[in-house]
């Protein structure tokens, strides 16, 4: 079963939603030894990196959540939640992140090299391109999902980029993952087929972990 870390910042309905028209088990909480319990972790998230980071520190979830990785059972951090696996953000100052990812979350400058101007936040659709091998790509091809960020992943590991999607000269990391930590900087609960397919891919790791 797919525990979601309930911490007031994330987009639980429309991740539960799609979780139930896939029949993929889950339940919801904030308490840690629930989510313990859990298969597998969700880690959604909407807003800003400072002000999560401040309530996971508060309810010691930050902990919770570190404790589970360590376990070895699969963890996905959705849109901000993907930026909270990472070591820190430069969103509304510095700030500490969960560190089970190599790299700074930073804010896209919305000019070019080139200084040709661009849009932020990133918003719409992008095609994946495919990096690297990870359960979550399981008998998919690269097709297009849906961003809205305003802040991006930058890692000198390009071993954890598992898809990447391009805007303008920014090579954004879209899906990463090592070992048991995994990320998704779109929704892929609003991506349509390629959505549900990364969930269900996903869902199948939590799948696997109840029959062990």
């Amino acid at each position: 079963m797919i525990g979601i870390v309930d911490y007031g910042m994330g987009n639980l309905f429309s991740v539960s939603k799609a979780l139930e028209r896939l029949d993929a088990p889950y339940f919801i909480s904030q308490h840690k030894g629930n989510l313990m319990d859990a298969d597998a972790m969700l880690v959604p998230g909407v807003g800003s990196f400072r002000d999560a980071m401040d309530e996971l520190n508060r309810t010691g979830l930050t902990q919770m959540i570190r404790d589970f990785a360590s376990t070895g059972k699969p963890v996905l951090g959705i849109c901000l939640g993907m930026q909270l696996l990472f070591e820190e953000s430069t969103e509304n100052g510095l700030t500490k992140g969960l560190n089970l990812l190599p790299g700074k979350v930073e804010r896209f400058t919305g000019v070019t090299a080139e200084g040709q101007p661009y849009k932020v936040p990133h918003m719409g659709w992008n095609k994946l391109r495919f990096m690297g091998a990870s359960p979550l790509l399981d008998s998919l091809e690269e097709d297009y999902v849906y961003f809205v960020h305003s802040y991006f992943v930058k890692t000198n590991e390009p071993g954890v980029l598992v898809a990447v999607g391009d805007y303008y000269d920014v090579e954004v990391p879209a899906i990463v993952g090592r070992e048991n930590i995994f990320g998704m900087q779109f929704h892929p609960e609003k991506s349509s087929g390629m959505g549900m397919a990364l969930l269900r891919n996903f869902a199948n790791l939590a799948t696997e972990r109840m029959s062990d």
